[in-house]
């Protein structure tokens, strides 16, 4: 590992005569004497994965006798899992191409992704993986204590009609909740990152794995990529050990599209605009998002002017008529 100081900006400081090579923390040098500022290292992947097949998935009426942290997988479950791992080992080793690489995993406390973690854990040796964190923030909706089916299915119906991000179930959280703890989560997890309390060596490429469920995983994307409740009331949800992975691009964003396919983001309930962002994302700096992106705001605004001039022209006509 390089030794770095960290200036009164934030930037890590690396002296010149210094060689150091990674994915991200690539530099040049114009002054033999002079610091040159580098961005942190930055994980090549975060990979969310829902947990697989549960009891619970199976029969609705495991939640009626069962607290919901304590429904288990099922066998098809566990292999599931034991699949996902193989994948994702798979995709983080470039089909095993690749040498320095690390994993590091974040799991929701439940019982049913636990043991998702176990299977999936199955597939590294231990060298590979940097640490594990149980994070209650990435926990499933709370939907109440004990579910009566029958009640269940009156309450979700009216979550139908009221809208899914919104409807706080009784005694139990809506989605705008988890929202709030995972947006805090993610706070943590940069300052993990910013303050390397995982360990991570530049020279290999870190991935977060975070294993977790699948509505805390649909708003995890929606903080990160900034996706407004409309856009969230359109994705579907991730199947047992299905997971998606964010990238670092070309160009210090993250994306979708590095992995994914068009048509696999379309299944997922992305828009053209949305894939369109992803798409660019995967090659584009990240100092120019706000001006290659202005869809997002007209999703804002029905117009806006292309210069001051152009717009007090269009106000004046506006009162004036």
């Amino acid at each position: 590992m390089v030794n770095s100081t960290v200036d009164d900006n934030g930037h890590a400081q690396i002296p010149d005569q210094q060689q150091h090579h990674c994915h991200c923390c690539q530099f040049h040098s114009q002054n033999q004497h002079k610091p040159v500022p580098v961005p942190k290292c930055l994980p090549k992947r975060i990979i969310l994965v829902r947990h697989g097949e549960s009891e619970g998935n199976k029969d609705d009426a495991m939640y009626t006798v069962t607290p919901d942290y304590r429904i288990p997988l099922t066998p098809k479950g566990i292999d599931q899992a034991k699949e996902a791992g193989s994948r994702i080992f798979d995709i983080v080793s470039d089909n095993g191409s690749e040498d320095n690489w690390k994993v590091y995993f974040y799991v929701s406390p439940y019982v049913r992704a636990r043991s998702t973690l176990r299977e999936i854990g199955r597939a590294f040796s231990r060298r590979r993986v940097l640490g594990v964190r149980e994070e209650c923030r990435i926990r499933e909706q709370d939907f109440g204590n004990f579910q009566v089916a029958d009640r269940m299915k009156v309450i979700k119906e009216t979550r139908e009609r009221f809208g899914r991000f919104f409807y706080r179930f009784p005694e139990g959280e809506s989605a705008a909740d988890v929202y709030d703890r995972v947006s805090s989560f993610l706070e943590s997890l940069w300052r993990d990152i910013d303050m390397n309390r995982i360990h991570h060596d530049p020279n290999d490429d870190l991935n977060l794995v975070i294993i977790s469920h699948g509505l805390a995983s649909r708003v995890f994307l929606m903080k990160w990529f900034k996706w407004t409740v409309e856009q969230f009331e359109y994705l579907s949800n991730l199947g047992n050990c299905g997971f998606r992975v964010i990238q670092l691009g070309l160009g210090g964003e993250y994306s979708l599209a590095v992995h994914h396919t068009e048509e696999e983001m379309l299944e997922w309930g992305l828009s053209p605009e949305m894939i369109s962002d992803q798409k660019w994302r995967a090659h584009a700096s990240r100092s120019s998002w706000k001006d290659k992106c202005s869809w997002y705001l007209d999703a804002f605004f029905d117009h806006l002017a292309n210069s001051d001039e152009d717009d007090y022209d269009e106000v004046k006509s506006d009162f004036s008529d």
